[in-house]
């Protein structure tokens, strides 16, 4: 039971952090709009580089991205609670039904691990260059939540056996 309710907590752990995220980007919507404004204008990237091609200078576009991932955090955010209340409904249930009740949850995972990696990443880090950038670079704050959430993942991906503990 100890590691179901492990299990647990880190999954509720992450809806919260999730949570605080759409807070924080709906109640600072103009810094984190900002944010995304100027790695996809790549106005602070290396002066000259060849990939300055890419940069999206359209106040709109900046809007539709920005907006985009704060739909992406807010499904992922009630996908995570979702699975959260299976996982707990489940709790005393025999291993193969908890373990049946592991599937939303570990969309909700998916869904995030998702948006770092492609969202952030690849789009922001690699696409808009966001690596070059000293002042607008989210890059490491993207890698320690996908690696945080990955783990959380690989966590609750182990199966459950009757016995536990």
């Amino acid at each position: 039971m100890t590691v179901r309710i492990a299990k647990l907590l880190l999954l509720v752990s992450v809806a919260f952090l999730y949570a605080l995220v759409v807070f924080n980007n709906l109640t600072d919507f103009g810094s984190n709009a900002q944010f995304v404004r100027h790695v996809l204008l790549m106005d602070t990237t290396i002066p000259g580089n060849h990939g300055l091609w890419r940069s999206i200078s359209s106040p709109a576009v900046d809007l539709v991205f920005y907006l985009s991932i704060i739909v992406w955090e807010a499904l992922t955010t009630i996908l995570l609670t979702l699975g959260a209340l299976r996982l707990l409904r489940a709790l005393r249930l025999p291993a193969p039904a908890f373990n049946a009740a592991k599937t939303l949850p570990l969309l909700a995972l998916t869904s995030s691990l998702l948006m770092w990696l492609v969202a952030f990443l690849a789009i922001g880090g690699e696409w808009f260059l966001m690596w070059q950038s000293r002042t607008w670079n989210g890059q490491e704050e993207a890698f320690r939540n996908f690696a945080v959430i990955g783990i959380v993942f690989l966590i609750l991906l182990q199966p459950d056996v009757d016995g536990q503990p």
